[in-house]
């Protein structure tokens, strides 16, 4: 049934944007690092434990390793601190939008380090994807959301965004050969997780003020870290993985893009404000840049 794939998909996307808006308030209290480090720490083991009872780790191509350690170093490690503190600093909505840029900058990539030339689509998907991004960050904000509220330079926040953006579509691209080599891609993210849970927790035993929380941790302040990355990690990539393997991989992913949209009525859900015109606007336009790129 076409249904399945579809629904799994779209409650990828779903489960994104819930996972970003609920990793706001542990973000904000904990800081980029010490957050990004209890996350990929819990995550890691999850992933891994799912891919034992799959039985998934004979698949992984370990000729590969400079990739998997430069999609760690990078992709995993560099990639998510940018984002936490893009979001810690930015919001939901604006790391979301920002992070729908990975499709254009990962063709500039692809079209840099693997010669694919991108078409006049692609070009075309990637300017309405820019065009949207500009219009909800620039003009979408709402004063009166709490998870609105901007805590830095607007400029900071769009330089930690792409930052984000181009490493974890850096990782994510330099995957590519291993992956066609038939590593199964759940195992490929529980090596690329556990090994940045390794290298985070090393960094970690530095004592460098950065490093440290910014608030004690609470159990209850610990679920709330976990929980976004369980349904991140685990959830929404097992169901897109599912799309992606029952269903056309363009289609799929498109589906697998809606959480710009679906993070504005979740917001609306959680603080009963309305979003911008310009915000839905802007997001309903970064989806379809997108859609175009990976679908045409």
């Amino acid at each position: 049934m076409l249904i399945l794939p579809i629904l799994a998909a779209v409650s990828a996307s779903f489960g994104w944007a819930t996972g970003i808006v609920l990793a706001q308030r542990p973000a904000k209290a904990l800081g980029a690092f010490e957050f990004t480090r209890i996350q990929l720490i819990a995550c890691s083991a999850i992933v891994a434990v799912i891919c034992s009872a799959l039985g998934y780790w004979p698949s992984v191509k370990w000729s590969y390793w400079p990739s998997f350690a430069a999609s760690i170093c990078v992709g995993i490690v560099l990639g998510n601190l940018a984002m936490i503190e893009c979001l810690r600093q930015g919001g939901p909505m604006r790391t979301e939008l920002l992070l729908s840029l990975k499709a254009p900058l990962v063709a500039v990539m692809a079209y840099l380090w693997l010669q694919e030339v991108p078409s006049g689509t692609d070009i075309f998907g990637a300017g309405v994807t820019l065009l949207g991004v500009c219009l909800a960050v620039f003009f979408g904000g709402n004063e009166g959301s709490d998870s609105d509220v901007t805590t830095g330079r607007m400029a900071i926040i769009l330089l930690l965004g792409v930052t984000a953006t181009g490493f974890q579509g850096f990782g994510f691209l330099i995957m590519k050969p291993a992956m066609l080599a038939g590593t199964e891609p759940l195992a490929a993210s529980a090596i690329r997780l556990l090994g940045a849970a390794l290298l985070i927790s090393v960094i970690a035993l530095w004592p460098a003020k950065t490093f440290r929380g910014h608030s004690e941790l609470s159990p209850s302040l610990l679920g709330w870290v976990i929980l976004p990355g369980f349904i991140g990690y685990g959830v929404s990539s097992s169901l897109l993985l599912y799309a992606f393997a029952n269903f056309d991989a363009g289609i799929a992913a498109a589906l697998g893009s809606l959480s710009p949209v679906l993070v504005l009525p979740i917001l609306w859900q959680k603080e009963g404000l309305v979003p911008r015109f310009q915000a839905v606007c802007g997001a309903i336009l970064a989806v379809i840049g997108t859609a175009i790129i990976v679908i045409f």
